[in-house]
């Protein structure tokens, strides 16, 4: 039977039509990968859960530090009053509140952050990955609470193996994918880790994991324009605390309303973040293909400084050249210039001239944090506050005086995976022409390398931190106490937490 044609009409050939085939896909390798090893690795190394200790201790030390700022007070104070006063919520340390586990994620991610000054992993992408306990210390400790009695409670040693795997997972991924590179900030990779931990803490299966973390990729992610100049600003410490409670969310979501997985959110054409943001570019996993405990056992400490971590070394070499001028019977006044040589990373990031607006501007700005130590022999995180910045004068004009040329070597030993230095060198020339020897520091005393020098300190810091929070009290004397017995890791974490709650 013929079809009766209508005139002006262009027929085409059924057999020439494209369809468009809505074939659901397996999810996306990195997906599953991840899932996998949150729920079947066993981590069973000692240096990993010996790292990830100290690195609990400090990160709840530089929470406590913040809480004196008004800024931080302004931000993690709840909207609703009623909302930090939730029945076996999660307790925030060193205050009184209880709250929801996503609503505590993001108030214990920005106290963590704010300061600036834990650990920190440098790489192709660099980061900070201890900001993922804010999502996993607000999930364990809520879910302790609530299940009082009815389960067995999670241990100090369960929150370590959490913190060792998001390390893990935030660090691995950034070891040769930047994304900073095309405009995005680390954030993402926060978000990723806790989303992947967090799934298993609270129940989920490795599917649902997979489906948790498919939404973790498919979100809008942060851009990286308040880290640097000219609209560097106080975000950047709470984009932490924001991104690990993103995560928390997505987890509860999938546990909750079962929302449906995305399963090629990262290589689906055209609409994938892999097309979409990294221009048709799959992530690159060169040096390490197998996910374990290699970014706990090799994170970088800030001990000495609330320094952007590029930026430790320099301090360090300031520090030694105010120090030298001492001995010369000279001071910062009769400096004529100072050459920073140092790492393709912190030419990109912290080397900034012209006016500083305000205390996030200062602590990400090399020339800045070297002047403090040449005028005052120190750098504190006071330093870096208006009252510091605005009545002194010598600061800027010290500032004007310096500039950083990039190293070959420098950046090459950064990269290194055997190395992974932060090195800087201070070459300053005096008024009268006489030129310092050089001073170089390759690696931060938060370093590997230096970790035997670096632990007493990173424990006397911690002290330091829980007196100044709590005073020479008892609720001091027993968190430090607790923080060093041999059985610490067999704690119930919310026994350990109730030490920090503000009386």
């Amino acid at each position: 039977m013929s079809r009766r044609l209508l005139p002006g009409i262009r027929y085409m050939s059924t057999n020439s039509i494209k369809r468009t085939m809505n074939d659901r896909p397996t999810p996306d390798e990195l997906l599953t990968k991840i899932a996998s090893y949150v729920h079947n690795t066993t981590i069973d190394s000692k240096l990993a859960f010996t790292t990830a200790k100290y690195c609990l201790l400090d990160t709840l030390g530089c929470g406590l530090a913040s809480l004196k700022y008004s800024q931080v007070e302004k931000i993690i104070k709840p909207i609703v009053p009623q909302l930090g006063k939730i029945e076996n919520g999660c307790q925030v340390p060193g205050t009184n509140y209880k709250m929801d586990p996503i609503n505590g994620a993001f108030v214990i991610g920005t106290t963590i952050r704010w300061l600036d000054f834990n650990d920190c992993w440098l790489a192709s992408e660099w980061g900070h990955p201890s900001d993922n306990l804010g999502g996993i210390l607000a999930v364990i400790d809520f879910i302790n609470r609530s299940n009082m009695g009815s389960t067995k409670p999670f241990l100090i040693k369960d929150l370590l193996e959490a913190m060792i795997k998001a390390h893990e997972i935030q660090g691995i991924i950034a070891l040769d994918n930047s994304f900073n590179g095309v405009g995005l900030d680390h954030v993402i990779l926060v978000k990723l880790a806790t989303t992947a931990v967090v799934s298993k803490l609270i129940g989920l299966n490795e599917e649902q994991t997979v489906t948790a973390l498919s939404h973790a990729f498919v979100d809008g992610h942060p851009l990286r324009t308040y880290r640097h100049s000219p609209n560097t600003n106080s975000r950047k410490s709470w984009a932490a605390g924001d991104a690990t409670s993103r995560a928390v969310k997505l987890a509860y979501l999938v546990k909750d309303a079962q929302i449906g997985c995305i399963p090629s959110v990262l290589t689906t054409p055209r609409w994938g973040l892999y097309d979409t943001l990294f221009n048709g570019k799959p992530f690159k996993f060169n040096q390490r293909q197998q996910f374990q405990s290699y970014v706990m056992e090799n994170i970088l400490f800030k001990i000495s400084f609330p320094a952007e971590f590029h930026a430790q070394t320099a301090v360090e070499a300031s520090i030694e050249a105010h120090k030298k001028l001492n001995e010369l019977g000279k001071n910062f006044n009769d400096i004529k210039k100072i050459r920073i040589r140092t790492q393709d990373a912190a030419m990109n990031i912290i080397d900034k001239n012209g006016p500083l607006y305000n205390y996030a501007d200062r602590d990400h700005c090399i020339q800045y944090m070297v002047a403090v130590p040449l005028i005052h022999g120190r750098l504190t995180a006071d330093d870096y506050t208006d009252e510091i910045a605005i009545k002194n004068n010598d600061i800027d004009n010290l500032r004007s005086k310096m500039y950083c040329v990039r190293d070959d070597q420098f950046t090459k030993d950064y990269y290194d995976p055997q190395k992974r230095s932060i090195a800087n060198a201070l070459l300053i020339e005096l008024n009268d022409g006489t030129i310092l020897d050089e001073i170089v520091v390759e690696y931060p005393i938060g370093h590997k390398f230096r970790r035997e020098e670096g632990i007493p300190l990173l424990m006397s810091k911690f002290e330091n931190h829980i007196k100044e929070r709590f005073g020479d009290s008892e609720q001091a004397q027993r968190i430090l106490q607790l923080s060093s017995e041999n059985n610490f890791e067999d704690m119930p974490v919310h026994k350990y937490i109730d030490e920090y709650i503000m009386k």
